[in-house]
């Protein structure tokens, strides 16, 4: 919980970027008087898409004057759903919304029922960053992360859903660090916790802010971080010796970490318009309320601008051919 803070360096790196934010034309200031903003969030009502959605849509109501923001659950095929009614909406400024950062991997990989372009999306912003960590059970033999690289026998490794992104980013780490694991789905939400309780799984890769409470109880350890802030005493993937392809795919993993919690539009919203958004957006999540009410619900909070958003973006799909070779063989598995 004592990590959801806003810190003065990123408020003032967050006014910086709201200054150099070209103006909005008087038209598209006063475009939201009296309109209704759909915020599309990809998942079903209840958990962490759910919550940052509605946060969102509340605070950014509030920088809108005279506007009506509601929120739209669109859940199905992990996320995709929701992106492509965002992707294919119109671009009139009216439709937003929130998905997964693993449809990165989806896209990559041509999945099947992909029908949009991160890279031409509108980004507004984001609200979060969220570092990956390796967790084991302490009652596991495995203290530090080297003990999952020497082990003998396959490491249990639980995952919601094969195709999900904890199932790519599961499927990369193996590779990366040639590890012997063995995937076990089926476990979502508090589900993984409590099999790592009762040992039927060993190990999960997750969300820093997933397992905060988990290992402040004594119930796990972290013993692998990528991404984020290094935690005291927990291997660092980035720090370690690998070799160039190990490292591309550690550094793909890394991008998804550090752009989470995402706010997007259709293509092709007019620059003014997309200005006043992420104007909004920028104040919403930058409101002390806002963040007060993350802090309860022990979400963080690390917001980012949306041309930042939209740099990293795709510079997560500018992937040498040898990554979207393996992103795509993994996606082929799956289907």
């Amino acid at each position: 919980m004592g990590r959801v803070s806003l810190s003065v360096g990123l408020i003032s790196a967050f006014l910086v970027a709201m200054a150099t934010t070209a103006p909005a034309a008087a038209d598209d200031t006063d475009f939201y008087k009296g309109k209704t903003l759909t915020y599309v969030v990809a998942t079903g009502p209840g958990g962490g898409y759910d919550f940052y959605g509605r946060l969102v849509a509340q605070a950014m109501q509030k920088e809108l004057p005279g506007a009506t923001v509601v929120v739209k659950n669109v859940p199905g095929a992990g996320h995709i759903l929701g992106a492509n009614m965002i992707y294919g909406a119109r671009a009139d400024g009216l439709t937003i919304g929130t998905f997964n950062t693993g449809l990165l991997y989806a896209q990559i990989a041509e999945q099947a029922g992909v029908h949009f372009d991160l890279a031409k999306m509108s980004w507004v912003g984001k609200a979060g960053s969220d570092p990956r960590v390796v967790i084991v059970g302490t009652q596991t033999p495995f203290k530090s992360f080297a003990d999952i690289r020497n082990a003998s026998d396959p490491v249990l490794f639980s995952i919601g859903g094969v195709g999900s992104a904890a199932y790519v980013e599961t499927t990369l780490i193996t590779r990366a660090f040639n590890l012997k694991v063995k995937i076990i789905p089926g476990y979502v939400g508090g589900e993984t916790e409590m099999a790592i309780r009762r040992g039927e799984i060993q190990a999960n890769l997750g969300s820093l802010s997933s397992y905060d409470s988990f290992v402040a109880n004594g119930y796990g350890r972290f013993v692998l971080q990528i991404g984020g802030a290094p935690l005291p005493g927990v291997d660092q993937a980035n720090t370690m010796p690998l070799d160039t392809e190990s490292k591309t795919l550690i550094a793909f993993v890394e991008a998804q970490a550090e752009v989470s919690r995402l706010t997007a539009g259709p293509p092709g919203i007019r620059s003014g318009r997309l200005a006043v958004l992420r104007a909004a957006y920028d104040a919403a999540v930058a409101d002390p309320e806002f963040q007060t009410q993350a802090l309860k619900g022990g979400r963080p909070v690390e917001p980012g601008n949306g041309e930042m958003v939209t740099q990293r973006i795709r510079a997560a799909l500018d992937q040498p051919p040898e990554i979207r070779a393996y992103l795509k063989e993994i996606s082929a598995t799956i289907h």
